[in-house]
């Protein structure tokens, strides 16, 4: 009777795996290893672009983005598929076309106040305007502690930590 169960118990094992790793093979849900790491940010480079529930234009649309230039973060790929997400948590695939390497960010969305756009990066440097949160800027460059942003004529320096669009400490 022992001898049944394991038996039982390893067959069972053995099934569900196989499910499993078939259930992933035939959604194009498996994990891809990549040159350039994961999670990464990028930006939409062209618009309307249609975010899907899965990897492929057989997947249902679940969200459109209308405006190009805004920043995505890359957690996931499969093939020409990039599952992104954006500021707000919007999350789901894009083809790999309609996505930049320009870096663009987003101001504070979490913030209820306005964000200084500085003359220098430091906390001392003459404030050039304030920003409402999630106003979309272009990103220069970062040190990891402050980003150079741009923003038609203007640009300054904006606190790293004020953007969503590059992660903390991260050097561009």
């Amino acid at each position: 009777m022992y001898r049944l169960s394991i038996v039982g118990t390893v067959i069972r094992s053995v099934l569900a795996a196989a499910l499993l790793a078939a259930s992933a093979t035939t959604t194009g849900l498996r994990a891809e290893t990549s040159a350039i790491p994961l999670p990464r940010f990028v930006s939409l480079k062209a618009s309307p672009a249609n975010l899907r529930v899965g990897p492929g234009v057989g997947y249902s649309v679940e969200w459109v983005f209308m405006r190009p230039g805004i920043p995505l973060e890359i957690y996931q790929q499969s093939g020409n598929w990039r599952r992104v997400r954006d500021w707000t948590g919007t999350n789901g695939w894009i083809n790999m076309s309609l996505l930049s390497v320009r870096r663009t960010a987003v101001i504070a969305p979490w913030s209820k106040g306005d964000v200084a756009l500085r003359n220098k990066p430091t906390f001392d440097g003459p404030v050039i305007c304030w920003f409402e949160p999630v106003v979309g800027v272009k990103l220069k460059r970062c040190d990891g502690q402050w980003c150079r942003v741009a923003l038609k004529s203007m640009s300054g320096f904006v606190k790293q930590t004020d953007l969503w669009g590059a992660y903390p400490g991260e050097v561009l």
